[in-house]
């Protein structure tokens, strides 16, 4: 393999692993918001949250899986430190920039692979991409409601189930299965 090819391949591989590190942390935050949120009697919004988390847990794979076909090691670190202890109007918010950074940079992370002739991590992306933009339209449609209707939106919401069943899809899959 020439330099410049192992350089680009390398390059590849740095960029996954980055990502992967990102949804590692994702999948901390979130889950650690489901425990809360169901501890705060919000189900249905823990119940989302879960299932947003499951969505992360597949990309991570999918980045993993990835970074093994290019001859590489997986990280297991996280990007950052779990927030823990988040009041429920602060978590949607937060969640929604998290989600909008998280698209800007996979997109630059696009082109990196897309500059350096990987077509395959290019598409894995694309596909990521699309599944956060769905996650942040989520999280800020619920900010929104928090911040324009407050305790009336969330007394809706206290004493709501948090089972999301035994199916292993996420929430993309799930949305998409029901719209």
């Amino acid at each position: 393999m020439s330099p410049n090819k192992e350089q680009g391949k390398k390059a590849v591989i740095d960029v996954l692993n980055k990502a992967r590190a990102m949804e590692l942390q994702a999948i901390g935050q979130y889950m650690n918001q489901h425990y809360n949120l169901d501890d705060m009697d919000y189900g249905e919004l823990a119940a989302k949250v879960k299932l947003i988390a499951i969505d992360e847990m597949q990309h991570a794979e999918m980045f993993a899986e990835r970074i093994k076909e290019l001859g590489g090691e997986p990280t297991a670190d996280l990007a950052d430190k779990v927030k823990k202890g988040q009041k429920v109007e602060a978590l949607f918010p937060f969640d929604a920039k998290l989600e909008d950074d998280t698209v800007a940079i996979y997109n630059g992370f696009l082109k990196t692979c897309g500059e350096n002739g990987d077509n395959i991590s290019v598409k894995i992306f694309e596909d990521i991409i699309a599944q956060e933009q769905v996650h942040f339209n989520y999280f800020d449609n619920v900010r929104g409601h928090i911040e324009n209707l407050g305790q009336a939106y969330l007394a809706r919401i206290a004493g709501t189930p948090s089972a999301t069943g035994l199916a292993t899809q996420g929430f993309v899959a799930r949305e998409q299965a029901v719209g």
